[in-house]
């Protein structure tokens, strides 16, 4: 076999490979946005390409009978609040790792090392005993500590990472000219790390957006539901079988994801590369 026709079956092959994977992802989205424009309830009655068009379903989701907006409002509200108030706290907890030398400061970054290996569900028994002594269950302000303090690992990995190859010369060098330590880091640090900040804030958004797990053992009361809890109910409530207008409700779910994504897109290539060159 020549070079010529092994490079051609290799290239084959690639596309293969490419147009597999394309249809396992694309196949369920587009039977979504099918299933949300057909007419009726019931999942067997749905077609990939609707019969009868109708966007029913998407006019009931922002009608007085149903709670959507009450949902999208919270899931903002929470996702929002957890992408910025991660951002800041990595952004000090990785800069005081990154740029100190500090007592236990080699055990605290074995100690992250090792949280990350524990999902946060498995604390769920303390964290809903512990959110139910200081009265926060069924409030989105618990929900949002909980996000925050476990991505805390995480975060402060990736973002440390990318630290580490800012160069400590522009530190010295701005502190020669007068700067001090927050001043380092406000004007120097954070704008060369805005980055690995945009990954770190575009992950945190997402996955309020889309967890149902955490939201459903901490949150009880309808009015105070996510997304995906309120979603949840409408196929699994007693005698729910509303298919269509779920698929319409994950639907528009991606809206604010992909206008956070189209913000931070030219961030995200670099922050993801460059953070875990160094550790």
């Amino acid at each position: 076999m020549n070079q010529k026709t092994k490079s051609k079956i290799e290239v084959t092959a690639i596309y293969l490979v490419i147009a597999v994977i394309s249809i396992i992802i694309f196949y369920p989205l587009i039977w979504t946005v099918g299933m949300s424009f057909n007419q009726g309830s019931s999942l067997y009655s749905s077609s990939l390409i609707p019969e009868n068009f109708s966007i029913e379903h998407y006019k009931w989701l922002f009608s007085a009978e149903s709670d959507y907006l009450i949902w999208y409002k919270n899931s903002l509200i929470v996702s929002t609040v957890v992408a910025a108030g991660s951002v800041v706290i990595t952004s000090f907890v990785a800069y005081a790792f990154s740029r100190y030398q500090f007592v236990g400061r080699k055990n605290g970054l074995y100690i992250f090392l090792l949280l990350q290996m524990f999902p946060v569900m498995m604390a769920m028994v303390a964290l809903y005993i512990f959110l139910n002594i200081i009265g926060l269950l069924d409030t989105l302000t618990g929900l949002i500590l909980i996000y925050l303090g476990g991505q805390i690992p995480f975060n402060a990995w990736l973002v440390k990472g990318y630290f580490d190859t800012i160069p400590r010369e522009l530190d010295q060098a701005a502190r020669i000219d007068g700067a001090g330590h927050l001043r380092v880091f406000w004007s120097i640090m954070l704008p060369l790390a805005k980055p690995i900040l945009a990954v770190v804030a575009l992950f945190n958004f997402m996955m309020p957006m889309f967890d149902f797990l955490l939201p459903s053992i901490v949150l009880t009361s309808e009015e105070n539901y996510t997304l995906a809890v309120g979603l949840f109910n409408f196929i699994n409530d007693q005698f729910s079988n509303n298919f269509t207008r779920f698929a319409a409700g994950s639907i528009l779910v991606a809206v604010p994801i992909a206008a956070i994504y189209l913000f931070l897109q030219r961030y995200l290539i670099s922050g993801l590369t460059a953070g875990g060159s160094k550790g």
